[in-house]
């Protein structure tokens, strides 16, 4: 399939190369990328991941980018789209996400690349609504939630039905935006 590529001010976010998956693996395996997460991965659930977002483009023609700098092409993480593939009162949905290097936290990187992944999914996919969701402590990615003029949906917060009773991470907030 022909993933296409968006291009803002400072960044590409591009198709994934066979070379992306040490870089890709190192992000999964930061523990402070990962504090949010169950756990940080190995480099073989890493791989795993990747194929499933290969997979994702395959079948849905729209998934998680590789996000790096046009000036130096430095991999700076994965931003972009994806079907909730877990049952909840919100799906079925689309969801935005990211996953960053620390180096490149606090520069707006995430911000400018989350915008072109929206525009592509109002504009190129016709959507009416995206979601994103995190747990109640990741406030900096609430932050830039709310800077990309989403709403949290109050209501619509949940637990995450892939994490056991009782986990410290399976209470999720939930943020909507619809299309302009």
């Amino acid at each position: 399939m022909d993933i296409p590529s968006l291009t803002t001010e400072r960044l590409r976010l591009r198709p994934w190369r066979a070379t992306d998956l040490p870089a890709f693996a190192a992000l999964n395996a930061d523990a402070e990328v990962m504090r949010h997460f169950p756990a940080c991965l190995s480099r073989e659930d890493s791989d795993l991941l990747a194929a499933r977002i290969l997979l994702h483009f395959d079948e849905h023609g729209f998934g998680q980018w590789i996000v790096e700098r046009r000036e130096d092409e430095a991999f700076i993480g994965v931003l972009g789209l994806a079907r909730v593939s877990f049952d909840a009162p919100f799906t079925p949905a689309v969801e935005i996400g990211w996953r960053f290097n620390t180096a490149y936290w606090r520069q707006g990187y995430a911000l400018e690349a989350a915008r072109a992944a929206l525009a592509f999914a109002f504009e190129r996919l016709g959507l009416d609504e995206v979601v994103a969701f995190t747990v109640p402590a990741n406030l900096p990615s609430q932050g830039l939630m709310q800077r990309l003029g989403m709403r949290r949906d109050e209501a619509g917060d949940f637990e995450h039905p892939r994490l056991p009773e009782g986990h410290a991470l399976r209470q999720h907030v939930l943020y909507r935006i619809r299309r302009p």
